[in-house]
């Protein structure tokens, strides 16, 4: 059973919706990553990682598919029909599901970055302190993801999120009291985004 006595409770939010265009149109969270689609994936790590079990999880590009394909017992599933618009419409579909949740804060992970594991996932929620918090994981001081969200900003950061930029704007403009988790050690952040990258995944 989950501890949530030890700190701030944290929701977890991943971003499954993209369409891959640059993958020939074939949606990510389809991608087989040992055997298995790669939202599958995404979701352990997330939870093996100290995530609250109800992962949400945001869809767009064939989602009905992924329903049918994808084993995600315990998640909440998302649907973003604007997904085509970017990463920042399915960034506010996921926000807007968390108030009343009882979540303190959020942690955003992409699915298309399957080096990203368990160990970066702890690192960062280790950084919950407050509904406050705002803190992402670096590599090599670079800021990346996954990034943790406390409830106090996520109205902000929905208002700011646009086109493919998510919260990336809200964080630049608040970057004094963003705290960086540095995971490079750790993890790889390197995304699947075109055919030469499917190599990152494992048959």
């Amino acid at each position: 059973m989950e501890d949530v006595s030890a700190g701030p409770r944290v929701a977890a939010l991943l971003l499954a919706a993209g369409g891959g265009r640059r993958l020939g149109g074939r949606p990510k969270a389809l991608l087989r990553h040992h055997g298995r689609p790669l939202v599958e994936h995404a979701v352990r790590v997330l939870r093996e990682g100290g995530c609250l079990p109800a992962v949400r999880v945001v869809l767009g590009a064939a989602a009905a598919e992924v329903r049918e394909q994808a084993e995600l017992p315990g998640c909440v599933l998302l649907e973003n029909p604007d997904w085509a618009r970017g990463m920042g419409s399915s960034l506010r579909t996921g926000l807007r599901e968390l108030p009343g949740s009882g979540a303190d804060a959020a942690l955003v992970f992409l699915v298309d970055q399957p080096g990203i594991g368990p160990e970066a996932v702890a690192r960062v929620l280790a950084a919950a302190r407050s509904p406050g918090t705002l803190a992402a994981a670096s590599y090599g001081g670079r800021r990346g993801h996954p990034v943790l969200l406390g409830r106090t900003h996520w109205a902000g950061v929905a208002a700011a999120a646009a086109g493919d930029h998510g919260a990336r704007d809200y964080l630049r403009t608040h970057a004094a009291r963003l705290e960086l988790v540095e995971c490079g050690d750790v993890a790889d952040p390197a995304d699947v985004d075109t055919p030469g990258d499917l190599s990152r995944l494992t048959p």
